[in-house]
C-alpha cells in the first residue's frame, strides 16, 4: 500500500456510505462497488477459466469471491451484506474514509 492516502471521490463516498446504510438497500450498481474498491487499492487477481460470473478481490489482505449480477446491474441484498462485511474487515467505513453521509 502506498505511503499516502488519496480521498475518495464523492461518487466512491456516496457508494460506501449506501453500502452502509440501513435498511439494506438493493440498488447500489456492481459497477459503483467494483469503482470504490479500485479506488480503495483493491487488486482483481486474474479469474481462470471457468470463474464464469464469479470476482475475487483482495483489500488490505483481505480476500473475497463476489458473483457479479447479471442481467440486472444492480446487487442483491445478500451481496451488499457481503460487501458491507468484505469492506468492514478491511478496515473501510464512510469514517475511515472520511465520507460525510
Amino acid at each position: 500500500m502506498p505511503p499516502y492516502h488519496m480521498a475518495l471521490s464523492g461518487k466512491n463516498c456516496r457508494t460506501l456510505c449506501r453500502i452502509y446504510e440501513e435498511p439494506i438497500r438493493k440498488d447500489i450498481h456492481w459497477s459503483d462497488f467494483v469503482r470504490l474498491c479500485r479506488a480503495l487499492g483493491a487488486e482483481f487477481p486474474k479469474p481462470g477459466r471457468t470463474s464464469g460470473s464469479r470476482t475475487r478481490i483482495k483489500l488490505k489482505g483481505r480476500k473475497a469471491v463476489f458473483h457479479r449480477p447479471h442481467p440486472q446491474p444492480e446487487m442483491k441484498e445478500g451481496s451488499v451484506r457481503s460487501a458491507r462485511d468484505f469492506l468492514g474487515n478491511a478496515g473501510v467505513t464512510p469514517d475511515s474514509e472520511g465520507c460525510q453521509c
